[in-house]
């Protein structure tokens, strides 16, 4: 080459020779050449600067491309911020082992609708068939259908009578062992103990090929945030533990606002290889424009204003497949679906395991979720809605917190949070946004 490559032509090279290690490039800014308003004509948002991570070339550091292809034999665990890489991680090693194994590979997770996503990028590289991916709860449904066991008697819940019905079959030998070739699951911050020592189980001896993957900032379902010792569970995790601090996901203006709106609950831990840490996120670089708070007098200025943006944006070309709208209620949910459906913008709404199972991230529509079925998932465009009608009561507040830095960070390029109502949330969002003024 004449001299010595500097590292962005490194990366050039890197992205071409190794495409598993690639990012995706963002999209356009989410308001275009104009302020987060849609009434506004003066540009606020328009000089975003991608100078550190360039748009074409956005691929992992050298550590995290290393880690993805030299994950040996045995148990693996990686615990990995927000926006770190991975399910992309996951991705990859399901690639490597789909080759190297016959048996097929279990991926489970619990979140619906990130298992619609993991099938698609599955069919997408042609081993869909090879590797299966289940959310927890339709995993145990199967195996129950599979091998005919009967789902226990009783007043508890369907979905907590069948996982313990799955246990007490492969305690009596009805359900067989060692099905797989290799487990991964991710979003493990949201597995119980006994979930983990069930499909632990499943592992072909021979290969003993485990990947688990977490998040203690995004544990929303268990006030423990697998409090426990991964020992018990059955996974070996000493010496075999990776930490993930770099987040890729989202610029560094989107993650410094979520990380100080929450960080009264998600002070950094430390644990040991048998404990999982929490751990505060570092930005990988990438900066763009502030994140931006609307509050409203209604509900339904709010709504109007959502829907408002969402057509100005369309009319700019952005597409809608790249924006999603989180919610917190159902009744949200629905007001913003009829809101949406009145404008003509065409949108895409989990409100049903139904939807969640056929979810196509690829059709261009606007997604509708909530913040729990978000989790997993990433957009461009994140609008956060309905914060002000979040109970706010001192036992709420770290479960709302927590969910609330899931739906943020969501956002890859822009990030816009509204409310109808004012609680102690929105108060914290007014202060930080005197701050970045």
């Amino acid at each position: 080459f004449g001299e010595k490559l500097s590292l962005p032509q490194v990366d050039r090279i890197r992205w071409h020779l190794f495409p598993e290690v690639r990012i995706n490039a963002p999209q356009q800014d989410l308001f275009g050449d104009s302020d987060d308003d849609p009434d506004d004509e003066h540009d606020s948002a328009s000089n975003v600067s991608q100078t550190l991570v360039p748009e074409i070339v956005r691929v992992m550091d050298i550590q995290q491309e290393q880690l993805a292809k030299s994950l040996g034999d045995g148990h693996r665990v990686i615990h990995g911020v927000a926006g770190s890489g991975k399910t992309l991680i996951l991705g990859y090693r399901c690639l490597h082992l789909s080759q190297a194994t016959r048996k097929p590979i279990l991926v489970l997770c619990f979140n619906i609708a990130l298992a619609a996503r993991l099938r698609s990028f599955m069919s997408e590289r042609g081993i869909d068939e090879q590797v299966q991916v289940y959310h927890f709860h339709e995993w145990c449904g199967l195996q129950l259908k599979t091998y005919h066991v009967d789902t226990e008697q009783g007043a508890r819940p369907l979905w907590e009578r069948q996982v313990t019905s799955v246990i007490a079959g492969v305690e009596r030998g009805d359900i067989p062992r060692a099905q797989y070739g290799a487990l991964m699951i991710d979003e493990g911050h949201d597995f119980e103990p006994e979930w983990l020592k069930l499909v632990v189980q499943m592992i072909d001896p021979d290969t003993n090929s485990l990947l688990l993957l977490y998040d203690d900032a995004q544990a929303i379902y268990s006030r423990r945030q697998l409090g426990f010792p991964l020992s018990s569970a059955g996974i070996q995790a000493r010496g075999r533990t990776t930490i993930l601090k770099l987040n890729y996901r989202n610029t560094r203006e989107i993650l410094t606002f979520a990380y100080d709106f929450s960080k009264e609950y998600l002070q950094a831990q430390d644990a040991d290889d048998d404990h999982v840490p929490l751990i505060q996120p570092e930005v990988a670089g990438a900066s763009g424009p502030q994140p931006v708070y609307r509050p409203f007098k209604s509900a339904a200025d709010e709504y109007q204003y959502i829907v408002r943006c969402v057509d100005k944006w369309r009319s700019g070309g952005k597409p809608l497949s790249s924006i999603a709208i989180i919610y917190a209620h159902h009744h949200q949910g629905e007001a913003l679906k009829s809101a949406l459906d009145q404008a003509g913008v065409p949108a895409a709404w989990l409100k049903s395991s139904v939807h969640k199972k056929t979810y196509n991230p690829a059709d261009e529509k606007v997604t509708l979720l909530t913040r729990q079925s978000s989790k997993g998932l990433e957009f461009d465009t994140v609008i956060l809605s309905g914060v002000g009608a979040l109970k706010d009561g001192e036992d709420d507040m770290p479960r709302e917190t927590r969910l609330l830095y899931v739906g943020m960070t969501r956002a890859k390029q822009q990030l816009l949070v509204t409310s109808g109502s004012t609680n102690l949330f929105t108060d914290r969002l007014q202060e930080l946004a005197h701050q970045a003024v």
